[in-house]
C-alpha cells in the first residue's frame, strides 16, 4: 500500500492580475499546483509568463488576486502579514539571482543573522550557521567578507542563509543568473543534493534547460497558464556532476 506524501505547498485556482482596464495584465490565471515535502520541482517558461509571480505567491511575498496558497496545510489568505512574515522566517527560505549579502558582515555573520532575528541566541545562531555553512561546502570561509569571495561562493552564503531556519520550503529564482557556467552547474547539484540527503523541497525558476533536468518534475507556464508538467527521468546524480567539476577559486 502507497503511503501518501506530505504536501509542502498548494496553489489552488490562483489568479494574479496588475493594473485596470487598458493597463490590465493578467500574470497568472488559474494555476493549480501541488508540491510534496522532498521534492524538487523545475519552473520554465518564456519572459513574461508568470514565473517570478509564482514564486512570489508560493512563498507570501505577494497577494493573489483570487485562489489560494498553502504552506504546510496554512491558508495563507487566512493570515494577517505579520503572521504570514512570521511563516515565512521560520518555513520558507528564498534564494535569489542577486546575492544580497551585508558586505560588513562575514560570512557566518550573513547566515545566522535571521536567526538572531527571529530571536534565537547569538550562540546558538552562531552553531546553526556553522552546521549549515558546512552542509553547502563553505565552512571554510565563514570568517571572509562577502567582497573576499568568488561569486559561486557569495550564491553559497546566500543559499545556507536560506537553509539557516530549516525551512519547510526553498524557493530559488533564478539562483545561477548571476555565475558562469561551471559555478552554475556546481549551486545546482548542491539544491539536488539537499533534496536527495536531507529531503528538501525545492522550487526553483530558471532558464536553463539543463538545470531543470536535475529536477524531479518540470512546470512549464505560458501566459500565465500551466502549458505541461513532466515527471523527469533521474540522470546523473549530484556527487557525479559535483565530481566532474573542479572547485572554482
Amino acid at each position: 500500500m502507497s503511503v501518501e506524501k506530505t504536501v509542502a505547498v498548494e496553489a489552488c485556482g490562483l489568479t494574479r492580475v496588475f493594473g485596470e482596464e487598458a493597463t490590465r495584465v493578467e500574470a497568472l490565471n488559474g494555476i493549480d499546483l501541488r508540491i510534496n515535502r522532498g521534492e524538487f520541482v523545475a519552473i520554465m517558461g518564456p519572459s513574461g509568463s508568470g514565473k517570478s509571480t509564482l514564486l512570489h505567491l508560493l512563498g507570501g511575498l505577494d497577494e493573489p488576486t483570487s485562489g489560494s496558497v498553502r504552506v504546510d496545510g496554512q491558508d495563507l489568505s487566512s493570515m494577517s502579514d505579520d503572521v504570514i512574515t512570521q511563516l515565512r522566517r521560520r518555513h520558507i527560505g528564498f534564494v535569489f539571482q542577486a546575492f544580497n549579502l551585508l558586505q560588513v558582515l562575514t560570512t557566518g555573520e550573513n547566515v545566522a543573522l535571521p536567526l538572531i532575528i527571529a530571536g534565537r541566541s547569538e550562540a546558538e545562531a552562531n552553531e546553526q550557521a556553522r552546521a549549515v555553512l558546512e552542509r553547502v561546502g563553505i565552512a571554510n570561509r565563514k570568517d571572509h567578507y562577502p567582497t573576499e569571495l568568488a561569486g559561486g561562493e557569495q550564491q553559497r552564503v546566500a543559499l545556507a542563509r536560506a537553509l539557516c531556519a530549516n525551512p519547510i520550503l526553498l524557493l530559488a529564482d533564478e539562483p545561477t543568473g548571476n555565475l558562469d557556467s561551471r559555478n552554475s552547474e556546481q549551486i545546482i547539484a548542491l539544491l539536488r543534493k539537499l533534496v536527495d540527503e536531507h529531503d528538501q523541497t525545492i522550487v526553483i525558476v530558471t532558464h536553463d534547460a539543463g538545470h531543470a533536468a536535475m529536477a524531479d518534475r518540470l512546470i512549464t507556464l505560458r501566459d500565465g497558464r500551466i502549458e505541461d508538467k513532466q515527471t523527469l527521468p533521474r540522470g546523473r546524480s549530484a556527487d557525479a556532476v559535483l565530481q566532474e567539476l573542479e572547485p572554482s577559486p
